[in-house]
């Protein structure tokens, strides 16, 4: 399994995490110098500077040697390159109701965050399931182990906030005007959740909001047709990337901003560490800032990820070392 980084925390929802992360770095650098994150010293293979690594040595010893060399240059990580598992519950039974792996490149100042489908099947605790379910299980550490195995790459942190501050963030900037991508026409009276809107423009209320990112399908079975999970996962990028330009475009809120991080959301990130990935995203701009989905197909009850597709968004987007990752490096339930 992948090695993992300072981690010791749990709770919800990506949506609007990625703009409360950002207030949080504001307040931070207000309070502290702004310093990359320290991920622990590597081991170190010592290496002769005038002689090959294996010269002198027997036969086994000069293979050991060269397996360690090519181990290390197989996890020599980039630099100011990070990431980060933003994710939460809404669904009422524990599980984690949407998931984000987001990639920070400090040095070439971008970053790009790749949905998780929460039905994608993994392997969790032994067992075969719904990746969500690491979550119910074992919080945002166990959901951080189980994805940096699947993908190859290491979990450097996790980030993760309860289902009412998405609320409180969107309420916090008066609203968002959002385009409902589909007529939107649900009841659950067990959950007390009744979601009716019509598609188009629309300005949307934390409530509201709140919604419209939690819709999967209608009482009828229609809505987004195909993968419901997919369509979801599209709609809360566009509402995120909504929500982000507005945010930004009121500085003067950032106290509030800073106290909903305070009161809603869980991480092993440390004050500088906010501070200088708040620092990175406001530099960085909106156009740098993308978002992407693992590729799947849907068999039920599981969605299953494209060896070849997904090996190409690890290496294009998410994979912190200077080497390419391969698809032995990855272990997807293909079946």
């Amino acid at each position: 399994m992948a090695k993992r980084h300072r981690r010791r925390r749990r709770s919800w929802s990506r949506t609007l995490l990625l703009l409360v992360f950002i207030a949080a770095g504001l307040y931070a650098g207000a309070h502290c110098l702004f310093r990359a994150p320290d991920l622990g010293a590597e081991a170190e293979v010592p290496i002769s500077s005038d002689k090959p690594a294996d010269a002198g040595l027997p036969a086994d010893e000069a293979g050991d040697d060269a397996e360690a060399l090519a181990q290390k240059a197989h996890t020599e990580r980039k630099p100011f390159f990070y990431t980060i598992l933003l994710s939460g519950a809404d669904d009422g039974n524990g599980n984690s109701d949407t998931n984000i792996l987001l990639a920070v490149d400090g040095e070439n100042g971008w970053a790009h965050g790749v949905s998780i489908p929460r039905d994608t099947k993994a392997a969790v605790n032994g067992k075969n399931q719904k990746i969500n379910a690491a979550f119910g299980a074992g919080g945002s550490e166990l959901l951080a182990e189980v994805v940096s195995d699947q993908l190859g790459i290491p979990v450097d942190f996790t980030v993760s906030v309860d289902l009412k501050g998405f609320q409180a963030l969107v309420d916090a900037i008066d609203g968002v005007d959002f385009y409902i991508p589909v007529d939107m026409d649900y009841d659950d009276p067990y959950q007390d959740l009744y979601i009716h809107f019509s598609k188009g423009p629309r300005h949307l209320s934390g409530s509201e909001a709140m919604k419209v990112v939690r819709f999967r399908h209608n009482n009828d079975g229609t809505g987004y047709g195909g993968s419901e999970d997919i369509g979801r996962m599209e709609t809360q990028q566009a509402f995120l990337k909504a929500v982000l330009k507005k945010a930004l475009a009121n500085p003067g809120k950032i106290s509030e901003y800073v106290k909903i991080f305070q009161k809603y959301v869980k991480t092993d990130l440390g004050l500088s560490d906010m501070a200088w990935f708040g620092q990175q995203a406001l530099s960085m701009g909106m156009e740098n800032i993308s978002f992407s989905t693992l590729p799947g197909e849907w068999h039920s009850p599981y969605i299953y990820l494209d060896p070849e597709e997904t090996l190409t968004v690890v290496n294009t987007y998410l994979n912190p070392y200077v080497e390419d990752r391969r698809l032995e490096d990855l272990h997807l339930l293909t079946r």
